[in-house]
């Protein structure tokens, strides 16, 4: 019985022996490593690596006595070296892979980590389509350039630029990193004009060739995402091309920051070559514990343990192994065991040296990376936590800055307050939006020792200038044509261009280049597409911007408006009751009605002292000052003027009424006499409602609109080459192998109709446009010569031009006010009117002056010695008027009775 007992005891004593043991902590955790020994964030990272196992191992808190052992191999920077590395580390049953620091390294050896489930945690893997639902056993203890890039997008932003040229290397951080800031850029309205690829082995000829490519291209904004490079062999590629100048920018991503800062601080003679380069660094925080790690560093540079100066990686790469350390001590104080087991997926499976069938899968794989991710601790770099992708929430990056073999650190970027000159307090999860209006940076001084901002771009230079396209019209040169003779390039639109382009604030070199025959004219939505599609830099002349040229390129303010209006012969003599009002315009009856009553009042005053037909009742006296006035139209005035001056006049202004009564005759015959065309049209719905024939002018964009817009049957439409086959076709009429009306643009129509009163234009333009010059999508110089036009249109410099081509008999719309084409204006009679009134003027002068001489002398005789002298002004008026108002024989026998009755007295 008592042996029966004790044997539940004792295998109860043998299940806590047993799960005693398996709890114990092991005495070595193995984590591998994999990256480049030589490489410039290698030989930082692997001292770093070092130094952080050293201090782990010393920490007798942290593994509780278990010993870390980092097992590292050498990648060589070689995707296929670094999986078999990676492969021979993991046989040796690591609990977590570090590295590789390269993207392409680490998307092949992910899929190794997902399928034995061993957490892979990378400190320079930046490739942000490395992500957690691919790759749910990756882990990056480094910033994506998710964030890098949106950094790079918002400096574009900043300094306002449109376009940039990306210059990356072919693999996946490079073209995955460029496909990233081509997203950032599209939300700032800007964009990558031309990426550049280099090979993954370039050397200085494959740059030489790429940014030789680059010297054609307009934008002058390059962003440089490459691999670090310890001899910085893309500037000296620059600076043999020259590319050092004031008009270029050059935009460094991380490599750059990283690269110069791996150099020994006693070495600055490199910077001298890279005067006015932008990059970014990551920002880390200045801490206590970094200040500590960097006077440790130093120490190890004196003492020539360590070749490398300290980078940004170096200090991720340190963290990152105490990130893996602090999660397997937490993994075994959680009761997880370090076991593995054979995966029968790789039964079977040998080749040489590397067992694959002997590959074990991690148990507690999945567990360590749920704990990894939930990593919350203060390192060297900061604080690390992850957001739920498990990509590092990190504490943004410096803007530097190369100045005078400085660097300068010119403000910083975090995800969550954009650019600033102050560096971030704290690091948000939660995004936040940034404004435009808070952006900051300190002065950037620019290639060429400039602070002022480069403009980003260029249009063209002597070796390559603007192809400016130009349609080579066969019809209405006045717009644009070319001069067989001299070559040269003429008309209205090209003088616009022209000063526009004095205006512009830079040199455009260009040259002209015609599209068409010059027998018709072309078709300017070809012309347009051309533009579009890279034959042309821009197309200058009379283009019309409509919607569907719009979609295809971008045009300069409007410098004309116009529409498509109807053309068509006119009734230029409707029989009217007022017809006989027509010959004359409203001024020229108003001047003639206004000088009926001057003279009616200028002569009853010449004759009322001399002339008896003149005198009498006041009524009477009105009555027959304008009757005889108004008489002498039709010469039956009774009344005969006496007085010299009166006379005078009167052939004056006979002479007058004789001109003006026959032009009158003669405009008033030539209007009941004209020949008399007349047009059905009264609009375009009665034109679209026929079944006549429409003309219009070949290339123009009228076609298409009444084709599509408007439904008119192809077979309708006829083209025509000329104002003179304008002008036939209208005559003929649409029964008779011509038109019944015109369609075309209000400028064309203005132009034909300058000599040709027999058409008119029905109603009013149906459609709204304007001509404008077209430039390739994004061109800044369309926005550039927009502003141009504007101010010549403010300054009038745009109205001296169009008077210049299309003013010389006179402004088409000055014309087209007129309100009938044979109607005579007061501008053919101005001199004959002016000679009337002077001679009037004259004659009432001197009559004037004749009169006031005799009132003088009539009061001196008969002044009264016993009359105040101070008399009111108004009683020697009222005795002026009495004065005149007496004949001029009572006036002169008075002088004669006053001159002879002293000699009588005498006698």
């Amino acid at each position: 019985m008592k042996l029966i007992g004790a044997v539940p005891l004792f295998v109860f004593i043998w299940v806590l022996q047993n799960r005693h043991g398996n709890c114990q902590m092991p005495n070595v955790v193995n984590v591998g490593a994999v990256f480049s020994f030589d490489s410039v964030i290698g030989r930082a990272a692997k001292t770093a690596m070092e130094l952080a196992v050293s201090d782990i191992n010393g920490d007798p808190s942290t593994l509780n006595g278990t010993k870390f052992n980092l097992v590292m191999a050498d990648s060589d920077c070689s995707v296929f070296k670094g999986s078999i590395e990676a492969l021979q580390v993991i046989e040796k049953q690591v609990v977590a892979l570090i590295g590789p620091q390269s993207s392409a390294i680490a998307h092949m050896i992910s899929f190794i980590a997902n399928g034995l489930q061993v957490p892979l945690i990378s400190y320079a893997a930046t490739d942000p389509t490395l992500s957690s639902l691919q790759f749910p056993f990756f882990l990056r203890t480094t910033q994506s350039d998710w964030y890098q890039m949106a950094a790079v997008a918002d400096i574009v932003c900043f300094y306002e630029w449109k376009e940039v040229i990306a210059i990356f290397l072919d693999d996946d951080y490079g073209r995955n990193g460029i496909a990233a800031l081509t997203d950032a850029l599209a939300k700032k309205m800007s964009k990558i004009s031309y990426k550049l690829p280099l090979p993954i082995n370039y050397n200085l000829s494959d740059m030489i060739y790429v940014l030789n490519q680059s010297k054609s291209f307009g934008p002058r904004v390059f962003v440089v995402h490459i691999n670090p490079d310890s001899q910085l062999r893309f500037f000296d590629a620059i600076q043999k091309l020259k590319m050092t100048r004031s008009d270029y920018v050059w935009l460094m991503t991380d490599w750059f920051s990283t690269t110069i800062d791996s150099f020994s601080p006693k070495n600055g003679s490199y910077l001298s070559t890279l005067e006015g380069v932008v990059g970014l660094r990551p920002y880390i925080p200045q801490t206590a514990q970094k200040r500590a790690f960097l006077s440790r560093w130093r120490k190890l540079q004196q003492n020539e343990s360590v070749r490398s100066g300290l980078t940004a990686y170096g200090l991720y790469a340190y963290d990152t192994v105490w990130v893996i350390a602090r999660s397997v001590d937490n993994l075994l104080q959680q009761g997880g065991n370090v076991s593995f087991s054979l995966s029968s997926m790789l039964n079977g499976t040998t080749s040489g040296k590397l067992q694959l069938g002997k590959l074990k899968v991690f148990d507690s794989g999945e567990l360590l990376m749920n704990i990894l991710s939930q990593t919350n601790f203060t390192g060297l770099t900061g604080k690390i936590h992850f957001t739920p992708d498990r990509n590092l929430i990190g504490s943004g990056y410096e803007v530097i800055n190369i100045v005078q073999q400085e660097i300068h650190t010119v403000g910083y970027w975090s995800n969550f307050s954009g650019l600033s000159i102050s560096p971030p307090k704290a690091v948000k999860n939660k995004e936040t939006a940034v404004t435009r209006i808070n952006q900051n940076l300190k002065i950037v001084t620019w290639p060429g020792g400039k602070s002022e901002k480069p403009r980003g771009w260029v249009i063209a230079n002597d070796e390559r200038p603007l192809r400016i396209g130009f349609p080579r019209r066969a019809s209405f040169p006045e717009f644009v044509t070319l001069n067989n003779d001299s070559h040269q390039v003429l008309g209205y639109c090209i003088d616009l261009f022209f000063e526009a382009r004095k205006i512009v604030p830079y040199d455009v070199p260009f040259r002209f280049e015609p599209f068409g025959t010059g027998l018709a004219n072309p078709s300017y939505d070809e012309l347009v597409t051309m533009v579009a599609d890279d034959v042309f830099d821009a197309a200058v002349g009379d283009i019309a911007i409509v919607t569907n040229r719009t979609r295809m390129v971008d045009f300069t303010q409007p410098y004309v408006s116009t529409g498509l209006v109807i053309v068509a012969p006119i009734d230029n003599s409707e029989s009217s009751a007022w017809v006989f009002l027509k010959p004359f315009t409203l001024e020229m009856w108003g001047v003639t009605a206004l000088s009926f009553l001057i003279i009616a009042v200028v002569i009853w005053i010449l004759e009322h002292r001399v002339n008896d037909d003149f005198r009498g009742p006041p009524k009477r006296q009105i009555i027959t000052m304008f009757l005889f006035s108004f008489s002498t139209l039709f010469k039956t005035n009774q009344e005969n003027t006496v007085s010299t001056l009166g006379r005078m006049v009167m052939v004056v202004w006979l002479f007058l009424l004789l001109v003006i009564t026959s032009s009158y005759t003669a405009s008033l015959t030539s209007i009941l006499t004209v020949q008399q065309l007349s047009s059905p049209i009264t609009g375009i719905e009665s034109l679209i409602t026929s079944s006549s024939f429409i003309g219009y002018q070949v290339g123009s964009f009228a076609y298409s609109y009444l084709r599509d817009n408007l439904n008119i049957s192809p077979s309708r439409l006829i083209s025509l080459r000329s104002p003179e086959e304008f002008e036939s076709a209208l005559r003929r009429g649409s029964g008779s192998g011509g038109v019944m009306a015109i369609v075309d643009e209000l400028p064309y129509v203005e132009l034909f109709l300058q000599n040709r009163t027999d058409f008119g234009i029905i109603g009013r333009p149906f459609t709204k446009s304007g001509w404008g010059f077209a430039f390739k999508k994004d061109s800044p110089l369309a926005t550039d010569m927009s502003t141009a036009i504007l101010k010549l249109a403010e300054n009038g410099k745009l109205q001296e031009i169009h008077k210049k081509w299309f003013c010389k008999l006179g402004c088409p719309a000055d014309r087209r006010r007129d309100s009938e084409p044979n109607q005579l204006h007061l501008s053919s009679f101005w001199a004959l009117y002016l000679l009337s009134g002077a001679v009037t003027l004259l004659a009432l002068l001197v009559f004037l002056f004749r009169t006031i001489h005799q009132y003088m002398r009539y009061k001196r005789k008969h002044a009264d010695p016993s009359s105040p002298s101070n008399t009111r002004c108004s009683q020697v008026i009222y005795s002026f008027f009495d004065f005149i108002d007496e004949k001029e024989e009572a006036i002169k026998r008075i002088f004669a009775h006053d001159t002879s009755q002293p000699q009588t007295s005498g006698a």
